[in-house]
């Protein structure tokens, strides 16, 4: 597609920021062409300038354009003024608008999150709903060049790593950032030579807040010491991005080789590919690993440095607490990050010829005696077992301090606590394994053995099939 910019002059050179926004879109491959844009605004002045530049971009990359408000519901005394605003804005240039409106507050008081946490994370889902609604392919933001120093400063002042050094990306899946390359002044440039109008969110102008008390008392102090230093930043965040770009090649490499199970709130990885990792390397696959599971997202440097200790360090059943009521645990072979709340079963009579269902564990137990004939069973998540010597109804519990029982094939009584252990059964599994016990005596630990009492022989009538089964209760 040839693609030529609108060459209409300002007073000021506006062509020129119109043809460096071009240039940053086709740089960064934020666009292909032919795609429906959202365009987030607030009606402050790098939305403004955003929405404008767009629109004179529109036959440049032939575009369709929507506009969003998102309301914070944090500034009822602004927010009607701001919407209006928008919305008369964009019906000026022909762009389709839409609002979404948020409760930051109450999910920040659920989530235990700041209003700046809580606040960012609605405010991007907002924007997937809008996309979603108004069929929009990507979704335009403001952030421009002067947001890329604060973050890096941000970051730097809280702790983090090459990756978070690396700042915003110019494109994250479907959202675009098409100023990134563009400094505030030129920003303020445009909008002063063309005339057009935005509004101030009064929030941007309060010192409370750490991103503002970096702008407004922090960089100018260090301007004074490096009048280059938004120029300074933006390079040394350039060259963190081309490094992360080639380590991410790596990390997905390893990650991919590293896992052993995922769920929406666990992650599972072999310890011995990241014992012998150079710290470097385990950091970013760590970062990622949690990333990909929306239950362990959030968790920040400091805590990747403790879990790369307890790698590195630490013993079998060792275990970290992290934010957000989420643990990390070396295992035997495996390294397990979860926010899952530890099960631990309830107390069960099971029936002959029932499927009892354990909803806390996710399976069932079922017991057969009629029709059952002598078969082979695995002995871990069947077993046949000798029904004269069973009494009914069995009792199906946790484990419990003193319990031992006469592993089948092993002849000789075991604690419990010793066969997990021999078993390498991980701490945090063992109180959601079912105890199959017939009055006081252990008939089988489900899913792992049974016991050598109650075994099958050459004399045996009558059988009793026990099976362990995974269920999905709705």
């Amino acid at each position: 597609m040839k693609r030529t910019v609108d060459k209409r002059k300002s007073k000021t050179g506006s062509l020129s920021l119109l043809e460096r926004v071009s240039a940053s879109i086709l740089r960064y491959s934020l666009l292909k062409g032919g795609e429906r844009v959202l365009v987030g605004v607030s009606g402050g002045p790098d939305s403004m300038c955003l929405l404008h530049l767009m629109h004179r971009l529109k036959g440049t990359f032939e575009i369709d354009l929507n506009s969003v408000y998102v309301n914070h519901n944090l500034r009822p005394e602004e927010v009607g003024n701001e919407i209006l605003f928008c919305r008369s804005l964009s019906e000026s240039l022909g762009v389709d608008f839409t609002v979404k409106s948020i409760d930051v507050r109450s999910f920040a008081n659920e989530r235990r999150l700041t209003i700046q946490e809580a606040a960012r994370e609605l405010r991007y889902k907002a924007f997937e709903e809008a996309a979603s609604e108004t069929g929009a392919d990507r979704v335009a933001l403001a952030h421009h060049a002067d947001d890329q120093v604060e973050t890096f400063i941000m970051r730097l002042l809280r702790g983090a790593g090459p990756k978070g050094l690396a700042g915003i990306p110019a494109r994250r899946g479907k959202f675009i950032r098409p100023l990134i390359d563009i400094e505030k002044k030129d920003i303020e440039e445009f909008l002063s030579s063309e005339g057009i109008p935005f509004v101030l969110d009064s929030s941007n102008l309060k010192g409370d807040y750490l991103r503002n008390k970096i702008r407004h008392s922090l960089l100018p102090s260090l301007r004074e010491i490096n009048p280059n230093l938004t120029e300074t930043i933006l390079h040394t965040v350039q060259i963190l991005g081309d490094d992360e770009r080639y380590f991410d090649l790596l990390v997905t490499k390893a990650l991919m080789k590293s896992v052993s199970r995922k769920t929406a709130q666990k992650i599972e990885l072999f310890l011995v590919p990241l014992e012998s990792m150079e710290p470097v390397h385990l950091r970013r696959l760590l970062r990622r690993a949690m990333e990909s599971v929306e239950g362990l997202r959030g968790v920040g440097f400091t805590h990747v440095e403790d879990i790369t200790k307890l790698i590195k360090d630490g013993r079998s059943g060792d275990r970290l607490s992290l934010p957000g009521d989420i643990r990390a645990i070396r295992d035997y072979s495996l390294l397990v990050i979860t926010s899952e709340k530890p099960v631990v079963l309830s107390e069960y009579d099971l029936h002959p010829d029932e499927t009892l269902a354990i909803r806390e564990a996710g399976i069932a137990i079922r017991a057969l005696t009629k029709g059952i004939q002598r078969d082979s069973c695995d002995n871990k998540t069947s077993i046949l077992l000798d029904a004269a010597g069973v009494t009914f109804p069995l009792k199906v519990r946790p484990r419990k301090a003193g319990d031992f029982f006469y592993p089948l094939g092993f002849g000789k009584r075991k604690k419990l606590q010793d066969f997990f252990v021999d078993e390498k059964v991980p701490r945090d599994e063992r109180d959601r394994i079912p105890i199959v016990l017939s009055g006081r005596d252990i008939v089988w630990v489900a899913g792992y053995r049974g016991d050598n009492r109650f075994r099958v022989s050459d004399t045996t009538e009558r059988f009793l099939r026990l099976d362990l089964l995974k269920c999905n209760f709705q």
